[in-house]
């Protein structure tokens, strides 16, 4: 039986040691043919992925605006998460990708107590789960704990349908998966650019689409500010689409409202059409630090 479970073991050390060398070798590869850049907007300069995870250790959350079909990005998540696991034990990831209520079958998958076929058919997975899938498996082997943290899609989709007032007839037990009620609907710019993202604000219709996406931004962000006030991680790495980062609102300012002495740093990466001699100052208002990943040739995928 020692036998069958050190075989199984190294089979695991082996499999995450690939993985390791796979994702190493394509942040190589995409360093030297200049597929990726990456600037501290304090700083005014352009610097490496290990620069960016040292400048990193000082603080508390870091928030990791992605477009969700970037596989560069993809990479340098899990590049960053590596290098800052390396740097600081002591970290945690946190996923907008999972929602709150699969979070015990999450800690089950990273315990080894059920098979990722169970995940896969439990969890309401991604359908690109396979670019996030190297971050988990780094987690699980490495004994890193991960955030769901995510609202339940059928609560958003509740309050898509009838405000956030619709949330009080929830259950204990389902508001338990969200953040405490009231949920502040920030207003000013957030709003102006939820508005921008659908066409204008004549195509918003009703305030109720605009509260489901504050319902997802608070939940992540308590979440996170539970997590760090019960088990005070050194370092939060938390992954979402750039929209809910982009300016320090959406997510983060939901943050500040519950936990404002934690130190956030947010980073925006998006394709663009130019990264050889991009002009950095129409995107230093997006975030501490901006990484501009090549378009692949023939356009937007």
């Amino acid at each position: 039986m020692g036998t069958i479970y050190r075989a199984k073991n190294i089979r695991k050390v082996i499999c995450l040691a690939a993985i390791s060398l796979l994702y190493t070798t394509l942040i190589v590869a995409q360093n030297k043919n200049k597929h990726y850049k990456i600037y501290d907007t304090r700083q005014q300069e352009e610097i490496t992925l290990s620069e960016l995870a040292s400048r990193l250790n000082e603080s508390d959350v870091v928030f990791f605006g992605e477009e969700h079909d970037d596989s560069i990005t993809h990479t340098l998540q899990y590049a960053l998460f590596k290098n800052l696991h390396e740097n600081n034990n002591n970290i945690t990831l946190s996923l907008e990708m999972f929602q709150s209520d699969i979070q015990l079958i999450l800690d089950e998958y990273l315990a080894g107590i059920i098979k990722e076929t169970n995940l896969s058919k439990d969890g309401r997975l991604w359908a690109n789960y396979s670019d996030y899938r190297p971050l988990i498996e780094y987690a699980k082997e490495l004994g890193i704990p991960v955030i769901a943290a995510n609202a339940p899609s059928r609560y958003t989709n509740l309050v898509s349908r009838e405000g956030l007032t619709a949330l009080e007839k929830l259950s204990k037990t389902a508001k338990n998966y969200l953040a405490p009620i009231p949920i502040d609907t920030l207003t000013g710019a957030y709003y102006d650019n939820f508005a921008l993202l659908l066409g204008g604000h004549e195509n918003m219709g009703s305030m109720k689409i605009y509260q489901s996406q504050n319902l997802w931004d608070a939940t992540m962000a308590y979440r996170i500010a539970q997590w760090s006030k019960k088990h005070k991680s050194n370092i939060i790495l938390h992954l979402n689409g750039r929209f809910h980062s982009d300016e320090k609102l959406g997510v983060m300012a939901q943050l500040k409202k519950y936990r404002p002495k934690l130190k956030s740093i947010n980073i925006s990466a998006f394709k663009h059409e130019d990264i050889k001699s991009p002009r950095w100052q129409d995107f230093e208002h997006l975030g501490d630090y901006i990484i501009l990943t090549e378009k692949p040739i023939g356009g937007v995928k």
